[in-house]
Formats: structure tokens, sequence, C-alpha cells
């Protein structure tokens, strides 16, 4: 069994609040990724319509021999694929491609609002939650606003908002809006991209402290903050080391350590801008 803890969703859902990433991993390496994942522990599988590797994700859960019920398997909506009917059109094609008969969250990937759709998009989401096709709806890379006008237009406030978010871009703001409305924070890009926030002298030297790898302490300040994190990596070795966050504990002087490393600087767009 798992040994990652839950986050309870605003729904009553479960989800692992350690989950592996498959972001930039091609198709043909989904599968074997995906596979040493689920032999490491990890239960929670994040992917997305425009990863293109939803076919490969899926051929590594039918063949891990891990109950269906045990999983939680997360995949997201494109960006053009956004208004009401397409939107039930582009969620049966992933659900084929995964080969399954439900995922446990979905996603609107990006809000672009430049497009104006989200909301139609959002109720083509709710009529999934409603036919039981999906456990929990959310959404991704969403600013406050965007979430503002789902609430005035839509009945399901949304589970997660999944947002970049790492020791350089901390979004102290955002987190304190979910958190405020019942909304799970997840991180992508959690480790930032190998950007360099490994090697800041800041978090080497709570790694050396610990007796642990500087992506494990980064991983560890998410987990304490109560943040939902998906880490990727193809490496076995690596997918390994960055599920074994749970044997140690960040104490305050290390937290407001790492605290004092946001800069507000992405690494990705602005949601904003996407279109």
């Amino acid at each position: 069994m798992s040994k990652v803890p839950p986050i309870i969703l605003n729904n009553g859902v479960e989800m692992p609040q350690l989950g592996f990433g498959v972001w930039q991993v091609p198709d043909t390496e989904a599968e074997t990724a995906v596979a040493t994942a689920l032999e490491a522990g990890y239960r929670s599988i994040d992917t997305a319509a425009a990863y293109g590797n939803e076919e490969g994700t899926g051929r590594a859960i039918a063949n891990s021999g891990v109950p269906r019920e045990d999983l939680f398997v997360t995949t997201k909506l494109w960006n053009s694929d956004h208004g009401y009917d397409s939107t039930l059109r582009a969620f049966d094609t992933s659900l084929s491609k995964l080969g399954l008969d439900h995922v446990d969250l979905y996603l609107i990937h990006w809000p672009v609002p430049a497009r104006g759709r989200y909301v139609d998009t959002y109720k083509a989401f709710e009529k999934l939650l409603a036919d039981g096709r999906v456990r929990a709806i959310g959404v991704s890379n969403f600013l406050p606003e965007h979430l503002e006008q789902l609430a005035a237009e839509t009945s399901v406030v949304p589970a997660v908002n999944q947002i970049e978010l790492h020791p350089h871009l901390q979004q102290h703001a955002a987190r304190e809006y979910h958190a405020e409305r019942g909304i799970a924070t997840e991180a992508w890009s959690p480790l930032g991209s190998g950007k360099g926030i490994l090697e800041v002298p800041a978090i080497v030297a709570i790694a050396r402290k610990h007796g642990r790898t500087a992506a494990q302490v980064v991983l560890r300040w998410h987990i304490q903050l109560g943040n939902v994190v998906i880490p990727k990596s193809v490496t076995p070795s690596r997918i390994e080391e960055n599920f074994d966050v749970f044997g140690f504990t960040l104490d305050a002087e290390d937290l407001a350590a790492i605290s004092a490393l946001n800069e507000d600087r992405r690494l990705g767009p602005h949601p904003a801008d996407v279109s």
C-alpha cells in the first residue's frame, strides 16, 4: 500500500498528496516511466491530452496489476477543445486513449480567457461529474478572476487548481485564495524544471543537514505547505528518490529559508497570455 497521505478534496474524494507527472514524456516512454512509478509506490498519475501520452499511460495502468480503485488518474482538456459539446467529445477521446471507464480528476488545462469559453467548458465538466464519468473536476492555471467567474456562473466549486509553484514562485496569494474557497492547490513544475532551484545554496545546505537530496527537500517543502505535488522523471532512481519524502521533516528554520527564496518568477507563461 502507498504511504502517501491523502488530501481530502471538497467533495470528499481522497487524492494522494504526491503523484507522478508525465509532462514532456513521449508516448513511447510513458508506459515504462509510469510502470516504474507504480512499482515504486505512486498511486496518482497526472497526464493530459496535450502531452500526447495518454495511450502509453493507459497501457502502463492496464498492465500494472494495481486495482483500479487504488489509483487516482488525472487528465486535462486542451485549449482547442473548449466549449460544451467539444469538451464532451474530447473527454471521450481521452478516456478511450487511457483505456478507462472513468478518470478521478479532470482539469481544464488553461483558461484561455481570450476565447471566453471556459464557463461553457466547465458546465460540460459538471455534466461529466453528474454522470459519474469523473470523480472530481477542477482547473489548471486559473487566476482568481477566472475562478470568480466560475463561481458566479456554475454550481460546483473546482476541487483543484493546478498551478506553477516552486520555491522561486511560491504563489502565496493564490494558495490563500484557494484555501478560503476549499480548492486544493496542486503544484506543476514543483522542482523548477531543472532551472537552477536544486542548486540554490540554501536548499543544498538543508539537504546536507538532513542527509537528503535537494529534490527531496523541495518536495518535502511542498508536502508540509499542504500542496499536492506531481514531480516528473523518466529516470528510475529519481522516480524512487522523489517518492521517498516522508521519512523526515523540515523544521521552522528550514521552512523560513525556503520561504525567503520567493522571487515571483515564472518559468512558464502567464495564464492571461495563453491562447
